[in-house]
């Protein structure tokens, strides 16, 4: 099967070209910037673009799947030529329904969590050598790429993001899988450049619910009020499996998991972590894996790339990266990082980077997401906000939406730098909270304060 793909350098797009490649498939693909890791990766497999751009006469009538991303805009020139000659086009999930419709669908949903719960499924799976095909936001240990497609596996595990599927196809990513087993972990008000009111959000998980097939299977997190009430009001004719956080306690910097063999340790920690492992614990035994060999595997999950990641340690001394940028993922990773290091200074930076967090009316739903750090800094790049050409957020409403008084706000990359890098971290937890960089932070710096 022929393949081009139209933006092929994006985290998710040049992860399916490489499943696709190692499939046999033939791929080709154009985009007109490619950063890594995706450069090196594509390289490795001879599929990097000879040179930057788009080409209209790369896309020829043999083609028998163009798959669009959202990078790509409605001009494109390889697009209209596409059009033009009447191929198949597929956004990425339309294209991973196609590559998934005859396989048990497992699906992942929610506005926080779905990362890291799809990752600790994968990583059950791949600890007793069951073979699933898959596709995960983050890179995984033990896993060569994001996305792995056979035509033999029976199951797929897909993390369903609720973002939109192509500039084409303005339907969310995760209404398109039709999922036959679905988890759906939490809802919190995101995306308002798309979704620009609450009821709006909500009404995109009401119908992933009910986009399950008939007969299958919800298992879902009730202690959040609004997943609740999606699951329990819904018509479809589904199994309806609720969960709710386990027991634990954590000694001297360890979280011991309540289990029926007694206490546990794991590596990972937080209430909303635990949280994840009951949906993940519940999702593999739908899959075959029962309890017992679900806790053997789990206590070994680390968890997933910058989802509370320890980046360094010293000597009374930790550093964490953290992919959270919404009020409610920052306001439980802070909670988390506290209770794990209940005796230390926890020092913790939020980077305002997307478009939710760089609203100014949006800013107001962080009230209170901070207050589990000693020392509490806010950084926004004002060049990010002309970039997304948005308003201009000020010092003081952000000051003002935090309810904080001794909020620390830094405008200035280097200001921030300098801030950072002339604090004492003995006794000391810092947690850097951002699907940025700080205006161009080198974490491994970072790590050498930690020594």
């Amino acid at each position: 099967m022929r393949t081009h793909f139209i933006a092929i350098g994006g985290a998710a797009m040049h992860n399916l070209a490489l499943a696709l490649h190692s499939k046999g498939y033939q791929v080709t693909g154009s985009d007109d910037a490619i950063f890594e890791p995706s450069k090196t990766r594509l390289q490795n497999k001879g599929l990097l673009p000879a040179e930057m751009g788009w080409f209209p006469e790369k896309i020829t009538s043999d083609i028998d799947a163009i798959i669009l991303g959202m990078h790509a805009k409605e001009n494109n020139p390889e697009l209209l030529k596409a059009q033009e000659l009447g191929l198949k086009i597929y956004s990425y999930p339309e294209f991973l329904y196609e590559q998934s419709k005859n396989k048990t669908r497992v699906v992942i949903g929610g506005s926080h969590g779905k990362t890291t719960i799809t990752s600790m499924i994968l990583h059950v799976m791949h600890y007793h050598k069951i073979e699933v095909d898959y596709m995960v936001g983050a890179q995984l240990e033990g896993f060569d790429t994001m996305v792995h497609l056979t035509e033999t596996n029976d199951f797929i595990v897909l993390e369903g993001d609720e973002y939109l599927s192509s500039p084409m196809d303005l339907r969310p990513k995760f209404h398109l899988y039709q999922p036959n087993i679905a988890l759906l972990s939490g809802i919190a008000w995101d995306h308002i450049n798309v979704f620009p009111t609450f009821e709006n959000y909500v009404e995109q998980f009401e119908i992933f619910v009910n986009k399950i097939t008939k007969g299958g299977v919800l298992i879902y997190n009730e202690e959040d009020p609004t997943v609740k009430k999606v699951a329990e009001e819904t018509t479809n004719t589904i199994r309806r499996m609720p969960y709710t956080t386990p027991s634990y306690s954590v000694v001297d910097g360890i979280t011991l998991l309540d289990t029926p063999d007694g206490p546990m340790p794991i590596e990972v920690f937080g209430a909303h972590n635990l949280n994840n492992l009951a949906g993940a614990k519940w999702i593999c035994q739908c899959m075959g894996v029962d309890e017992a060999d679900f806790y053997e595997a789990i206590a070994s999950f680390k968890g997933a790339s910058k989802r509370l990641e320890k980046i360094a340690e010293g000597k009374g001394k930790v550093a964490y990266k953290d992919f959270a940028h919404s009020p409610s993922k920052v306001a439980a990773t802070t909670k988390a990082v506290k209770k794990q290091y209940p005796e230390r200074t926890l020092i913790a930076c939020l980077e305002l980077h997307t478009y939710s967090s760089l609203n100014a009316e949006f800013l107001k739903e962080y009230q209170g997401a901070l207050d589990a750090a000693d020392v509490a800094v806010v950084f926004y790049s004002p060049d990010a906000v002309k970039i997304k050409q948005l308003e201009e957020v000020t010092y003081e409403q952000i000051a003002n939406s935090f309810q904080r008084e001794d909020l620390i706000i830094y405008t200035n990359p280097a200001e921030f730098k300098d801030f950072l890098f002339q604090q004492n971290f003995d006794n000391s937890a810092l947690l850097l909270m951002s699907s940025g960089n700080y205006g161009g932070l080198n974490f491994d710096e970072v790590k050498e304060l930690m020594k």
